[in-house]
């Protein structure tokens, strides 16, 4: 896989050869087999015994970002549990072509954080605006002095004053614990960045443990029983620390008057692995149901690092495992094959057969590995969709549906949303209810509407 390929924006990237699309196809496929991840475990882990090793867990702390915040909780609760060692380092968060709209990330991990912390027992404020530079830094300083045990000790204290605006008991905090030098703590950042990058990773809230990486507390449970799997659970037969909630569409029935709106990309790995459940969700609760696609990232000029494709690809992979829901069998349709879905869309929806095209677009390129950059892929793709292809021909390529798409992303963007899978609650007027990204917030979306429709009762 050429750098240039999977670094850089453009027709390279856009409309990759024949050989390239087959290449990174081939290469993301690899990287979703289970089996070949279940051999790495076992063959790090007999690395780890043969050298004697403890079990050490690497966390990765950005200072001003939600999630970390909500991470840092777990610490403590994680080497008891567990006794695994935690090596604690201060990063500077995405950078670059990691993080293209890094304020948009830090707003999003705000309000995220703070809608999603009581759902697992954690603490997070209602904090709409950036942390005051001058807090950060002071918290930085007193985290960059403190080694990994004293880290796991006091990161939650430091991080609870920060994210309450209280500068007076970051300064007693400063005075009881100690305060790096701005130097050191610029040195001290930087140590834990680089670190990360060795590693392959961008962001802030991570845990790194023998070779794969995980997100926050909403990847802790894979974390959880990986560690369990090799028996350092010391308490097993207790429900894990950080399980992730599981999905209950619950009892209660809207009559249309709420409206979901799914913001959903046709080459998104996580958007293959939740969108047939959040349609689901939508008819089982009686909501209406409005499908907004938008052009994938690439294909609007914003930069995919390799790091960042390995990344999502092989966590994708790992939460379709937990799900039990078929992915990785892969045939990359970005460029013409997406224009080409786009471009049947509303003609499909116009037959009623919009979400199944979509539906059976997605499972075509990461399930069943159809190349969809010929008339083959295509005719497979609009028969599992119920639609007749003779129809289809005379409409492939056609223009007109990009303005929707454009109008689409406008929209996500205005709540603060930019990624996909993302989601949008209305109610009857039209007002926005509930802003949520992520194919790991369908959870959380499910038990919303189930309170909401409980205020009706």
């Amino acid at each position: 896989m050429s750098d240039n390929f999977q670094e850089q924006g453009g027709a390279a990237t856009m409309d990759p050869s024949p050989v390239m699309r087959w290449l990174t196809s081939r290469v993301m496929t690899r990287v979703s087999q289970q089996a070949r991840l279940l051999k790495r475990r076992a063959r790090l882990e007999k690395q780890r015994v043969k050298l004697g090793q403890p079990h050490v867990v690497e966390y990765f702390h950005q200072v001003d970002d939600g999630y970390s915040h909500l991470a840092a909780q777990a610490l403590q609760l994680l080497s008891k549990r567990y006794g695994i060692k935690i090596v604690c380092h201060l990063v500077a968060g995405p950078q670059d072509k990691n993080s293209p709209e890094p304020e948009l990330l830090l707003a999003l991990s705000r309000r995220d954080a703070w809608q999603v912390a009581p759902e697992y027992g954690l603490e997070f404020p209602q904090h709409e605006q950036s942390l005051s530079p001058e807090l950060v830094e002071l918290a930085s300083s007193i985290l960059a002095a403190q080694n990994s045990v004293e880290f796991v000790e006091h990161a939650v204290e430091v991080g609870r004053a920060l994210w309450a605006d209280d500068e007076l008991t970051l300064k007693q905090l400063a005075q009881q614990l100690g305060c790096a030098s701005e130097a050191i703590t610029i040195d001290c950042i930087a140590a834990g960045t680089t670190r990360q990058n060795e590693l392959k990773h961008y962001s802030g809230g991570m845990f790194y443990y023998s070779g794969e990486w995980y997100w926050g507390v909403d990847r802790l449970y894979h974390l959880e029983q990986r560690l369990g799997d090799l028996g350092v659970d010391q308490h097993s037969e207790a429900p894990l620390l950080m399980p992730r909630p599981p999905i209950e569409n619950g009892q209660l029935r809207d009559n249309g008057r709420l409206t979901l709106e799914v913001y959903a990309s046709l080459r998104s790995p996580y958007t293959a692995i939740i969108f047939d459940r959040a349609v689901k969700l939508a008819r089982d609760t009686g909501v209406t149901l409005s499908v907004r696609p938008v052009l994938p990232m690439v294909m609007r000029g914003v930069p995919a690092t390799r790091q960042k494709g390995m990344y999502i690809f092989s966590d994708a992979a790992r939460e379709s495992q937990a799900y039990g829901v078929p992915f990785g069998n892969f045939y990359d349709p970005i460029g013409n094959p997406t224009r080409v879905g786009y471009s049947l869309y509303p003609w499909a929806c116009e037959q009623g057969k919009g979400v199944e095209l979509i539906s059976a677009f997605l499972s075509c390129a990461f399930v069943e590995s159809t190349n969809l950059n010929n008339d083959a892929g295509v005719k497979k793709m609009v028969a599992k969709a119920g639609l007749d292809w003779g129809e289809a021909k005379q409409r492939l390529g056609q223009s007109g549906w990009e303005a929707s798409l454009e109008n689409n992303r406008t929209t996500m963007y205005a709540s603060g949303l930019w990624g996909v899978p993302s989601f949008r609650l209305l109610d009857e007027t039209g007002k926005e209810l509930l802003a949520l990204w992520g194919q790991d917030r369908l959870w959380l979306l499910a038990r919303l509407i189930q309170r909401h429709l409980s205020t009706r009762q």
